[in-house]
């Protein structure tokens, strides 16, 4: 299984990087679930982790706003 990446490793990012894999992961997660809904991808574990991932990111941008304000 494709480990994403962890909220150390996402701590040590720009605040750029960070909205970026953002948005990649949102595309990502749309497209799995396209391909889920039609049977291209029988793998639903993918999507967790992807869901999981991008709510590790979203907590490490709101600890940087949070910070800056």
């Amino acid at each position: 299984m494709a480990q994403g990446l962890k909220a150390a490793k996402m701590r040590d990012m720009s605040l750029e990087d960070l909205e970026l894999r953002a948005a990649e992961l949102q595309k990502e997660m749309f497209d799995l679930r396209l391909r889920l809904t039609t049977k291209e991808e029988a793998n639903t574990a993918l999507l967790r982790d992807n869901k999981r991932e991008y709510a590790r990111l979203l907590t490490v941008l709101n600890e940087r706003r949070m910070e800056a304000s």
